[in-house]
């Protein structure tokens, strides 16, 4: 799947607005851009350049968990060791593990089924998020 392709599924999904900034997506659901569910990043910057992401074709999907999904699925936490240039596989996001974010480079095959599984979780958890946040301003 490409970065358009998943940005199109990414879209689909009820209530999403994307903004681009800082050469990132960032997908939220509603109006109230104070958190985003997922982002996507396709090239380097100064405060990010541990993923190589100006490689041809290359691009991170950060992803917002729960923290027991994270749990499950990340063995080890963030670290300089990690090496968060290699594609298909799931990591700990490199600033923003403690906020069970997960990244992966190109996900295919078994691992972008699952991508699509926890984009879906966190859409799911940005959703009522949103709904508490609207419910209580009126």
């Amino acid at each position: 799947m490409t970065q358009a392709e998943l940005e199109e599924y990414l879209v689909a999904l009820d209530e999403v607005q994307r903004v681009e900034n800082f050469g990132y997506s960032f997908f939220f659901v509603g109006d109230d851009h104070r958190m985003p569910f997922v982002t996507i990043a396709n090239s380097d910057n100064e405060f990010d350049n541990v993923s190589n992401l100006n490689r041809e074709g290359v691009f991170r999907v950060n992803i917002g968990i729960k923290k027991e999904t994270f749990k499950g699925l990340i063995t080890e936490p963030a670290s300089d060791s990690i090496d968060y240039s290699v594609l298909n596989t799931f990591l700990p996001h490199p600033d923003y593990a403690k906020q069970y974010f997960v990244c992966i480079l190109n996900p295919t095959g078994s691992n972008l089924e699952l991508a699509k599984q926890l984009i879906t979780e966190a859409h799911s958890i940005a959703a009522r998020r949103f709904r508490r946040k609207t419910e209580t301003s009126e």
